[in-house]
């Protein structure tokens, strides 16, 4: 099998490429100009580099492949202005499919792994959502809405043009690797070095390990029908236990401190203010944390049973996690 990933570079893209390296598939990854790509240089991969708009990149890099895996997304919910949200996760899927439906690259192309998100699933409190729930996106967050508005478009290729995709709707991802420090690798990390001044209550979020995630998009490829989604997440857990499991694991005391929820919202509230007042972008402002509150659990069993999904436990992912910050950062010092 000859195996594109677009995106290589990021937390979920990289995982996905060395799997399929281990797994001795040919591979090619698509990678930005100057975009850092630590967790792969060790890969006999070929690389193409250029982003999802450079369209003879995307056609010599996609040409004579079987599975192509869509790893691409601007995920910075916190922006004030969002239109590179729907630059990145929008249009920039639309140009990608466009080519993965010409002619010459459409004859071998079998699958086409697209990496979605859970919040395109319509949850609710107090019931669990299954990939049948559709999302109504009047109220929802840019970021949400770019996330639905991709979704759908890939299906549309689906429908009116026969591109052979799947979409994976993964959810928040814990683990090693992750060299671009991810908002939510931020927390471990600041948990395994002690440096967390409190905990969030109130915070609950679906989650995954990266490598299980990362093994779900292989077996889509394998294993998943055409014009479906899937939910991949392990489980729901609270920022509360994240926090204690990173400390616990690296072997320090976790923060003795609890923010209530009504403190967080005020200090989101302070964030959107000052991201008005100063033109900066707030990470923490009331719409990241309207993402980090949406929340309701959601049934993975369609990817158990249809893909042969077996995640191992998150907590195991999130050890594993703060134990990657300590040994970068041991290696840091020894180092200098």
């Amino acid at each position: 099998m000859t195996a594109l990933v677009i995106g290589a570079n990021g937390y979920l893209g990289s995982h996905v490429t060395r799997q399929l390296v281990a797994d001795g598939q040919d591979v090619r990854v698509m990678v930005r100009e100057g975009a850092n790509t630590i967790g792969i240089d060790d890969l006999a991969v070929t690389r193409f580099t250029g982003d999802v708009f450079a369209d003879e990149v995307l056609r010599e890099a996609m040409t004579g492949c079987d599975v192509v895996y869509y790893c691409v997304v601007d995920a910075r919910g916190w922006l004030r202005d969002p239109t590179p949200l729907f630059r990145t996760n929008v249009e920039g899927t639309r140009h990608v499919c466009d080519v993965a439906v010409e002619p010459g690259i459409a004859g071998t192309l079998k699958k086409f792994v697209y990496t979605s998100s859970y919040v395109t699933v319509g949850r609710r409190r107090g019931r669990v959502a299954t990939e049948s729930d559709i999302i109504d996106d009047r109220g929802v967050t840019p970021y949400v809405r770019s996330r639905v508005q991709a979704e759908n478009l890939v299906m549309d290729y689906v429908r009116a043009r026969a591109l052979p995709a799947v979409a994976m709707c993964v959810s928040t991802t814990y683990g090693a690797g992750d060299w671009g420090r991810t908002p939510h690798g931020a927390i471990i990390a600041g948990a395994a070095f002690g440096k967390l001044p409190f905990v969030m209550s109130g915070i609950e979020l679906e989650a995954v390990g990266i490598d299980d995630a990362a093994r779900a998009l292989l077996l889509a490829a394998e294993n998943g029908r055409v014009g479906e989604r899937y939910l991949i997440s392990e489980k729901m857990i609270s920022n509360a236990d994240v926090v204690r499991i990173a400390a616990e694991a690296a072997g320090v005391a976790p923060p003795g401190r609890t923010l209530p929820l009504a403190a967080s919202y005020a200090m989101a509230a302070l964030g959107s203010v000052k991201g008005r007042l100063t033109g900066t972008d707030e990470r923490l402002s009331l719409g990241s944390l309207r993402l980090m509150r949406a929340e309701a659990p959601v049934n993975c069993a369609k990817a158990r049973s249809e893909l042969g999904w077996r995640p191992r436990p998150v907590e195991q992912s999130i050890r594993e996690a703060a134990e990657f910050w300590v040994g970068l950062r041991s290696a840091k010092r020894a180092g200098r």
